[in-house]
């Protein structure tokens, strides 16, 4: 079964099988409420997690589960707060966040040593933590890293410049 096959013939056992050879979980659009209990249990297998324009509130702390988890995609969703445990996935290297109601972002971010790109457009953010400007090869690096931002106003007490408009 390909990745455009319909929904109603998609059923949980044959979802949790493709996910599990793939390492991609992909329930964009799917009106979701709530993060769904069995991509947590799928632990190990998972590399990319795509959960882009549903109606998710929170992410459970559980999430650091996916120890393999490379490609977080959770934009567009009503997201407010997001758990230190983001800071136990050292595997991630991309994290999109944008389009929720993000107000702050934890510090343990900064523990993301293989984090690339950091994507926090559109949010409620009105700092960010120093820690991401310690990481080396990080977002913020000079000339490493990617880092979304595209806030009307941000303060940055570690950085070498200072935000306003940026996209």
């Amino acid at each position: 079964m390909g990745c455009c096959s319909s929904k109603a013939a998609d059923t949980k056992a044959t979802r949790m099988a493709r996910w599990r050879s793939t390492g991609i979980v992909a329930l964009r659009d799917s009106k979701l409420k709530s993060f769904p209990d069995e991509v947590i249990s799928l632990e190990r297998s998972v590399r990319t997690l795509d959960l882009t324009h549903n109606k998710l509130v929170q992410i459970p702390m559980e999430i650091n589960k996916l120890i393999n988890l490379q490609r977080l995609i959770l934009a567009d969703n009503r997201i407010e707060n997001l758990p230190v445990n983001l800071g136990l996935l050292k595997s991630l290297k991309v994290a999109t966040l944008d389009g929720n109601r993000i107000r702050a972002l934890p510090d343990e971010l900064g523990q993301l040593v293989k984090l690339e790109r950091l994507s926090v457009s559109a949010n409620l953010l009105m700092s960010l933590p120093e820690t991401i400007g310690r990481l080396q090869n990080g977002p913020a690096a000079p000339g490493r890293g990617w880092l979304n931002l595209e806030n009307k106003w941000l303060y940055c007490s570690w950085c070498c410049w200072t935000f306003q408009t940026i996209s």
